[in-house]
């Protein structure tokens, strides 16, 4: 990489930031393409996410992914948010156009692209979400268009009844359920909390619950223990790195205008993750 005075430069604002992988997928993609940029990953902390922000617009930085946990909070601190990342409450990825700033979410489009490659759908089925954060907002956004029924599931009770709520103002194959052992015929069961990060993370659902009949996805881009597990009951398994590669793809699109080179990019990921 060669960064000279007319290098543009995006990154990602996290907290922390350390794990990011996509350094890797975007410069990839940039020396692929001949482009003159360079994505850079950005410790924010939340007491800084201002500051932060307000750098966008001085330093001139051509945009920028948001991630954890910062999603929700810079919501306000944006000139203009997309009616879909408005509706979902959550931003991942902000464009600076001029100096003034617009935010995007691509977490959700990115899932839905990665089921497709997969050959999953979620038309007609039931589906189950573990978790009702940013994640899961973008995610229920699309599916619950979809699927027969969209389940959703969080210890937080008034987190779970808030995304249903907002959901049901255009879906009504949305419900919250405050025991996840009532129902056990799931199609899909979705991960969508941080629980598989660590090793020593507990399971977000019993594998009791699991059946052979089932897809079950994670969220988190690396094999978790919970994918491993349904595995072994038969399940078909998907990580999170997919979703990862099309939300970087989609937001690729949104600061260069430019188709990237995909295979380029899930070529780096893969290397990274090992």
């Amino acid at each position: 990489m060669n960064v000279t005075g007319k290098t543009k430069a995006l990154g990602i604002f996290g907290f922390p930031v350390e794990h990011t992988l996509s350094p890797a997928i975007h410069n990839a993609a940039f020396e692929a393409l001949g482009l003159d940029m360079c994505y850079l990953p950005f410790k924010v902390s939340p007491e800084d996410l201002l500051q932060a922000v307000n750098a966008v617009r001085a330093l001139n930085i051509l945009g920028v992914n948001i991630t954890v946990p910062h999603k929700e909070k810079v919501i306000p601190l944006l000139d203009e948010v997309d009616e879909e990342a408005r509706f979902i409450g959550a931003v991942n990825t902000v464009v600076n156009k001029n100096g003034r700033l617009k935010g995007y979410n691509t977490d959700g489009r990115g899932f839905i692209n990665s089921l497709s490659e997969n050959n999953i759908s979620a038309e007609g089925k039931e589906i189950l979400i573990l978790g009702a954060g940013g994640a899961s907002r973008a995610i229920s956004y699309y599916l619950s268009e979809a699927a027969k029924k969209l389940f959703l599931y969080d210890l937080d009770t008034l987190k779970t009844e808030k995304l249903v709520n907002d959901l049901k103002k255009i879906r009504n194959n949305v419900f919250a359920i405050n025991d996840i052992r009532e129902v056990k015929n799931f199609d899909i069961v979705i991960n969508a909390t941080p629980l598989g990060l660590k090793p020593d993370d507990p399971m977000p659902l019993s594998t009791d619950l699991i059946t052979s009949k089932m897809i079950v996805c994670d969220l988190i881009y690396k094999q978790t223990k919970f994918l491993k597990h349904a595995e072994a009951k038969g399940a078909k398994t998907l990580d999170g790195s997919g979703m990862l590669l099309w939300q970087g793809v989609l937001a690729f699109e949104l600061w260069t205008g430019l188709k990237p080179p995909v295979d380029t990019m899930r070529k780096a990921l893969l290397e990274r993750i090992g």
